[in-house]
């Protein structure tokens, strides 16, 4: 990551604003129900089952953590492009609840914004983690007179400001469990699940979703090993399934396998987070409170590890992508950060990546301007 020079500002030409792209989520308890029409509109799922879904939210007190998280990320984002000596305005708009992406837009052309680069908190390749908020951009910007251009920053789930604080966190959790079981310990890597046809379309060349997450996990496990001396098992298993039973999803669930460790003698467990940058709802309440309750229930030791949230690396990460972004629109030769064996992804989505199976719809960010 390029290092921040006592009074030398870092060009960021040609961008005049950064935007935060987020799923959002409700924040009192009568929101919960139409935050999640919201999310699931066009789908046909029954309120009676939305209403179950809420249920979860409910337990926390009928407010998702993600508007928080995403507030306490922004203060720490704007702080250290100020400490880095970059004035540059920071937005947030979100796909699903308020803010709202297309609001956002028209404050930011109101504000005189022309481009900006986009930091969306979803760090793989899949139509719901990047080519559905990609159309939301194209949304967004459809939606207002005078918007201004959006380029879509990489993905960075190999980017060492994302890495380093989820291997510390492994380490953490590691060094939580009692001593007797810590050696013999799995890490159990875990991410949403999306419909197996979703993952085949992901990427470029398809499967990019698991490659990308089984890449991040073995750099991880990688590391974790080399600073305690000890080579953990590790898996990529997945949380927070849905749809209808008939329509494949991606296996084996975090519940299944924490069985599948118990019968198999396994001494105990860290449950690595790695698919999501801060705690969402999946994460407090699919592992913090049913696969907790799971392994207690069988009797397995087990440690939830921290996601990157607002740690300075991965905050510092933003404007190093920012940066880099900003050199190569420039013509400018770039150094890309990036730890593991797939190397750095492109900066604009090549044309049917990550596929939209319902129907094609226009979105922006891609290597062919707005694509179908």
């Amino acid at each position: 990551m390029e290092a921040v020079r006592p009074g030398v500002s870092p060009d960021v030409r040609p961008y005049d604003a950064l935007l935060l792209v987020s799923f959002g989520g409700p924040e009192k308890p009568e929101d919960v129900v139409p935050f999640l029409e919201n999310v699931t509109r066009g789908r046909g799922i029954p309120r009676e089952r939305l209403e179950e879904v809420g249920e979860h939210y409910f337990l926390f007190g009928g407010r998702s953590p993600i508007n928080d998280q995403n507030r306490s990320f922004l203060a720490a984002l704007r702080a250290d492009l100020a400490e880095a000596g970059i004035d540059l305005p920071v937005y947030w708009g979100n796909r699903n609840w308020d803010p709202y992406l297309t609001e956002t837009v028209a404050q930011m052309a109101a504000d005189g914004v022309t481009r900006a680069a986009c930091f969306v908190t979803s760090a793989y390749s899949s139509y719901s983690s990047c080519r559905q908020y990609r159309e939301n951009l194209y949304d967004a910007v459809s939606g207002v007179e005078g918007a201004p251009v959006l380029d879509k920053l990489r993905h960075y789930f190999n980017h060492p400001g994302f890495v380093e604080p989820v291997v510390d966190g492994v380490l953490a959790a590691l060094a939580d469990l009692p001593g007797d079981v810590r050696d013999g310990a799995h890490l159990a890597f875990v991410t949403h699940s999306i419909p197996d046809t979703m993952a085949a379309a992901s990427g470029p060349d398809g499967d990019g979703y698991v490659t990308q997450h089984l890449d991040v996990a073995a750099e991880v496990a990688a590391r974790v090993g080399a600073a305690t001396g000890v080579d953990h098992s590790h898996a990529l298993v997945y949380c927070s399934r849905s749809g209808p039973p008939q329509v494949p999803w991606l296996e084996p669930d975090v519940n299944d396998h924490l069985e599948a460790l118990h019968e198999g003698g396994a001494s105990a467990v860290v449950m690595v987070p790695v698919g999501f940058v801060s705690d969402h709802m999946e994460v407090i309440y699919d592992l913090d409170t049913e696969a907790l309750a799971t392994a207690e229930r069988l009797g397995l030791p087990a440690r939830r590890s921290a996601t990157a949230g607002d740690d300075p690396r991965f905050v510092a990460a933003v404007r190093d992508l920012l940066l880099e972004r900003a050199a190569a629109e420039r013509g400018e030769d770039v150094a890309r950060a990036a730890v593991g064996a797939l190397g750095p992804t492109w900066d604009r989505c090549p044309g049917g990546c990550c596929a939209n199976a319902r129907s094609p719809r226009p979105a922006l960010c891609g290597a062919d301007g707005v694509d179908a």
